[in-house]
């Protein structure tokens, strides 16, 4: 038996599947506390029979240079992995967390880390490369990594099936808008550009991360409040969430029914750094077979579908799509 397991700073997701990867067994839990985590993972790994597991997989969000494929995890290499904890601070810690449950609790079962990074692997120098000096590059790998790259692979070769056309013969726009967002822009089966870049803080204006943003107000923000409060800011205080006060988009959209002119600005302002990454896919694609939306936002949600494709006269021969992702089925084809 294969099981899956997707930790993340607010949930906890896993799938046990059979050798035909059907599913056999699955569970979650959401929006936990950051001191009910370990709580909370050991009920939820409980609910499995470790006898008949054999094979981990393992989601981790960054893998740097340094881990670019699955990769086995060992106690030999689980320090190195750890290492890139504050590249991602809402995710990597939690999904190292997970391994190192699962080393203790299931001994004999061969530990597989799947990165979000690795569909980004093969950007074109151009695209990953930032303006900084070469030495200061060099030395700290600084470059464009991409993340959601399991969410949008998968949900990219999903639309080419549902469009009945070869994968490496299509030009698609994923859009995985969730807490986290990301716009990635595929061609010929690779990816040539995505919205994030060293961490997942770049690119769209999110639930809670402010996305692009002026260097200098970030060093504006360090001089102020210092590097840590700085992170937080970034991080947990931004996006929507700093403009309106609120993180979820349920709630963001019940206040701009209500008539409240922050949330309608919040969602603005999320919905118009989608239309301007999705321009820019579009002129770098040369054109768009399928625009995708995933996430619990993009498929859960079509009226912000319908704000974002609004007046985007370019989308007029695009297939536009809504599927709904599986990381974990992902991963476990990846793994097998």
């Amino acid at each position: 038996m294969i099981l899956v397991l997707n930790c993340g700073s607010q949930s906890i997701k896993w799938k046990v599947f059979d050798k035909n990867l059907k599913v056999v067994k699955e569970g979650k839990c959401g929006d936990l506390e950051l001191l009910d985590f370990e709580k909370a993972l050991l009920s939820e790994l409980k609910k499995i029979d470790g006898t008949q597991i054999d094979l981990i997989g393992h989601r981790v969000v960054h893998g740097r240079d340094i881990f670019m494929k699955p990769t086995e995890i060992k106690k030999e290499n689980l320090a190195d992995l750890e290492k890139l904890n504050n590249l991602a601070p809402l995710h990597n810690p939690f999904n190292v967390f997970g391994i190192k449950t699962c080393l203790e609790l299931f001994p004999k079962a061969k530990q597989i880390a799947v990165f979000d990074t690795e569909f980004f692997k093969d950007l074109s120098e151009k695209v990953f490369t930032y303006a900084l000096p070469e030495q200061i590059v060099q030395k700290n790998g600084y470059r464009r990594y991409g993340f959601h790259g399991i969410s949008h692979e998968y949900v990219a070769k999903e639309a080419s099936k549902a469009i009945k056309k070869p994968f490496n013969k299509l030009k698609i726009i994923t859009c995985h808008l969730g807490g986290g967002a990301s716009i990635t822009a595929i061609k010929s089966g690779k990816a040539i550009d995505t919205s994030m870049g060293f961490t997942p803080m770049q690119g769209l204006v999110m639930m809670t991360r402010a996305g692009d943003i002026d260097s200098g107000v970030v060093l504006n923000l360090i001089e102020e409040f210092g590097l840590d409060k700085t992170n937080n800011i970034l991080n947990k205080e931004s996006g929507v969430k700093g403009i309106c006060g609120k993180d979820e988009m349920l709630n963001v959209l019940e206040m701009v029914k209500n008539g409240d002119k922050k949330a309608n600005l919040a969602l603005d302002v999320f919905v118009y750094s989608i239309k301007k990454y999705i321009g820019a896919y579009y002129a770098i694609l040369g054109g768009c077979d399928a625009l995708v939306f995933t996430g619990s936002i993009g498929a859960g949600l079509k009226i912000t579908r319908d704000r974002i494709c609004k007046d985007l006269d370019i989308l007029k021969k695009t297939k536009i799509l809504v599927i709904k992702t599986d990381e974990e089925l992902a991963i476990a084809k990846k793994i097998i």
